[in-house]
């Protein structure tokens, strides 16, 4: 739904000129148009996201107007979201879900005047740019704590789709926890959506049944750690909560969160455009650059394993420690590298899972 009732009719309005964008006014504010795929809430990527816009809204102040449209399908109703956004005169807009690619890129070859961001993919055009965040880096370190913490070595990971980003995050996760566990295994439930609350905590609950008793996911709302949190008295089940800092969720059962920021990001985007110095160059930032964390550790932590985590954690953001580095071999027992560091080439069209993942590619 449209977050302000007044912006929903004026952009109606639009309608009755399909090919006209009115004329920006040297004060005009900057109009920005986010495309969420769920509801924004209380917590998750659509939360995450619209955290960052708020940020740019304090950065930058009267510079710049916003709209936001929640809840929008991938394909045709995020196509027509974002060309009604543009119909109506925005001159930037962010696509924040990896299915809105294809969408956007037609939109955007209508709308050349107007500058768009995509969160993820591949492809980009005179208009339209890419963003992304190595979620894997922080995944790592997720994994070496459920490495160190859980009791039955097994962890369970409830996924979206399996997509490039999402299997980097997988194998990411058990590259750390068989560190910390060479016998660890990671266990994966795939939902092939990003975002269903019931089948997310029926994912989870089948996953504290295979015998894991530390969950993780990559998907949109808060039903994973809610299921841990109902499972910690009795199992004593622990959760790594994914995008958002979940303690409101799972205020025993949280470990840490794989939190994501996009202030700056949008920030530095929105004063290029008003400055005129945006171009469409992909972006893909990590921890050293803040737009992705492990963070809300888990106060009753061990002083010993949380600076252990600090010194992961650090080694991470100078560049000496890369967690998809040295051997590794799939969970079919095939090499898939012999040493050195895996490039980003590799990593952004990584199809395969990690010894240590018990699950397959759907």
């Amino acid at each position: 739904m449209y977050k302000n009732l007044a912006r929903a009719a004026a952009l109606a309005a639009a309608l009755l000129s399909p090919f006209h964008t009115p004329a920006q006014t040297t004060n005009a504010p900057l109009e920005v148009g986010f495309v969420y795929v769920s509801p924004v809430g209380e917590a998750g990527w659509s939360y995450q996201h619209d955290l960052g816009r708020r940020e740019m809204e304090r950065a930058l102040g009267d510079k710049v107007k916003t709209t936001v449209v929640e809840a929008v399908a991938e394909g045709a109703d995020s196509e027509r979201v974002m060309r009604d956004l543009a119909r109506q005169g925005h001159r930037l807009i962010f696509a924040t879900s990896f299915g809105y690619l294809e969408p956007a890129l037609r939109v955007a070859a209508e709308f050349p005047q107007v500058k768009f961001e995509h969160a993820g993919g591949y492809k980009t055009a005179p208009n339209l740019g890419t963003y992304n965040a190595r979620y894997y880096e922080a995944r790592y370190l997720a994994g070496w704590l459920a490495g160190k913490t859980s009791r039955s070595g097994i962890a369970g990971y409830v996924a979206g789709f399996p997509v490039p980003e999402v299997v980097q995050g997988v194998n990411a996760f058990a590259i750390g926890m068989r560190e910390a566990n060479p016998k660890a295994q990671v266990r994966v439930l795939w939902l092939n959506t990003w975002f269903d609350p019931a089948r997310e905590r029926e994912a989870a609950q089948a996953l504290i049944n295979q015998g894991a008793d530390v969950l993780t996911n990559h998907s949109g709302s808060p039903a994973v750690p809610q299921a841990a949190q109902a499972a910690f008295k009795d199992k004593g089940v622990r959760v790594i909560a994914y995008q958002s800092d979940m303690r409101a969720f799972a205020p025993d059962a949280q470990l840490a969160a794989v939190t994501h920021h996009w202030g700056g990001h949008y920030t530095r985007v929105a004063r290029a455009v008003l400055e005129g110095r945006w171009k469409p160059e992909p972006v893909w930032a990590g921890m050293k650059d803040g737009l992705v964390q492990l963070s809300a550790l888990d106060a009753a932590l061990p002083k010993e394993l949380r600076a252990q985590l600090e010194a992961k954690r650090q080694a991470i953001v100078s560049g000496k420690l890369q967690p998809f580095a040295g051997r590794l071999v799939d969970n079919a027992g095939h090499e898939r590298q012999a040493g050195g560091v895996m490039g980003d080439a590799a990593i952004a069209s990584m199809n395969w899972l990690a010894a240590g993942v018990v699950g397959t590619l759907p």
